[in-house]
């Protein structure tokens, strides 16, 4: 129980807790479009034939991408406000 009651006290201190990556990716769409994610992140699922759908399967099995993508997320929502 411990455990669990320390991960709650954590996560209000996450900016990215309760945000789905599918959010994230859909706002950075929205903001940049899938040419200029391409641009800012060196990867295939956004450069060549980038679909929602295997940019998310993508995303989900590759962690350093994911990591790129919610620091873009999170320097962009910032900036925004």
């Amino acid at each position: 129980m411990e455990d669990n009651n320390k991960i709650r006290e954590d996560q209000p201190k996450n900016p990215l807790h309760g945000v789905k990556l599918v959010d994230m990716l859909e706002y950075l769409h929205a903001v940049y479009g899938w040419k200029e994610l391409g641009h800012r992140i060196q990867i295939r699922c956004f450069q060549s034939n980038p679909t929602m759908k295997s940019s998310l399967n993508f995303l989900r099995k590759t962690q350093w991408a994911r990591d790129e993508v919610e620091k873009l997320y999170l320097e962009t929502y910032k900036n925004m406000f």
